[in-house]
């Protein structure tokens, strides 16, 4: 689809306002470095268009999830380092190779692995040491770690050039887990020496200098979710959602509304509904509790989101703003992420790597303007 007069829903990407967000992010941790984390298609918003920029921006380091990430990405960008978070998959080895990726070595287990498929003549390369300090996910606990470093040959085998930790309270400043884990892989990483750190990702940077070692990974920070829930957000928002509406009727009591009549009419008014549902990412817990904004006003979402409409309440809406063609803002300048996941009972994580196939998408300020996914 590339005519928006046919679109239904329209998904904008400011790229330009990703890269600032980089920008800030690089000056304020300086001289650390600022990675980018662009897993899950940079959070559902099209990596193709928003990794080149960064790379052009000066960002050198990128993470993203899985080797299948790391392949797709390294197809237009061919400079900078891209680390795989989940580490090699045994078998998976020379994929790592062919494609310049580094692993992010979480267990023991990836490391001989590695280790064999690098003593075998490959040209391995380079890998990241991840070590648990309390998040139990992904990673080397402290026995596995005396294990390795007792092994200094299988160490230099794997040509570790990162250690790096991952913080689980990192958004709530007064957990005191953050003290502990900074303390955990202080402790921990001084068993690999010299090697640069990394611990601190979106909300870490903002705990302060001593979170930031030698390189920083933000990720949902870039794409303007608030690194510092409960304080303003520093961060510009990267992107709007508009819906089209597709029919304007009047309603009166006892009315309902969509599946399950969950919403009952109480008043003479006019409900707009919308081409956007759960298909599109616009999640069902929206469902009687989540707004849309119109004529420069907050209307609120009446009834179930079902999987391809939305109904809104815009009775109190001029009707000269109200009619089918025009769009409702579903997320954007007044209808920040962040809000929008507190409606849904959930995080702006969830929200943007949601957002579906069925959005025309614009991405502005990027050398593929305008151009549909």
């Amino acid at each position: 689809m590339t005519d928006l007069t046919h679109a239904t829903t329209v998904l904008t990407v400011d790229v330009e306002a990703v890269v600032a967000n980089w920008r800030r992010l690089a000056a304020l941790v300086a001289p650390a470095e600022a990675a980018a984390v662009v897993k899950a298609d940079c959070y559902g918003l099209g990596a193709a268009h928003i990794a080149p920029a960064l790379l052009a921006a000066g960002c050198r380091s990128f993470f993203v999830a899985c080797v299948e990430e790391g392949i797709h990405l390294r197809r237009f960008l061919p400079g900078g380092v891209i680390y795989v978070l989940s580490g090699p998959i045994a078998g998976s080895e020379a994929e790592f190779a062919a494609h310049g990726l580094v692993p992010v070595l979480n267990s023991l287990s990836q490391i001989t692995g590695w280790s064999t498929f690098a003593k075998a003549g490959s040209l391995a390369p380079a890998t990241a040491i991840n070590i648990d300090t309390g998040m139990n996910r992904l990673g080397l606990d402290e026995p596995e770690l005396n294990r390795l470093v007792a092994k200094p040959a299988v160490l230099a085998s794997v040509r570790p050039v990162l250690a790096m930790s991952h913080l689980s309270c990192a958004d709530d400043d007064s957990s005191p887990k953050n003290a502990e884990q900074l303390a955990t892989f202080r402790r921990l990483s001084g068993q690999l020496p010299g090697f640069p750190l990394s611990l601190a990702a979106s909300s870490g940077i903002f705990l302060g200098r001593a979170y930031r070692f030698d390189m920083t990974r933000p990720g949902a920070a870039l794409y303007g979710i608030n690194p510092i829930p409960g304080r303003p957000n520093p961060m510009a928002q990267v992107l709007s959602l508009q819906g089209k509406i597709l029919q304007v009727r009047d309603v009166d009591s006892p009315m309902t509304v969509g599946y399950g009549a969950t919403h009952r009419v109480t008043r003479k008014g006019r409900l707009a509904t919308v081409a956007v549902g759960y298909a599109d990412g616009w999640l069902r817990s929206l469902s009687n509790s989540g707004f849309g904004f119109i004529g420069g006003h907050k209307v609120p979402i009446v009834g179930r989101v079902s999987m391809d409409l939305t109904a809104f309440d815009v009775s109190d809406v001029p009707e000269s703003a109200v009619y089918p063609g025009a769009m409702i803002e579903l997320i954007g300048p007044n209808r920040p992420v962040d809000d929008v996941a507190a409606e849904a009972g959930t995080i702006g994580y969830e929200i943007l790597t949601a957002l579906g196939r069925r959005h025309h998408r614009v991405w502005l300020s990027s050398p593929r303007e305008g151009k549909p996914a």
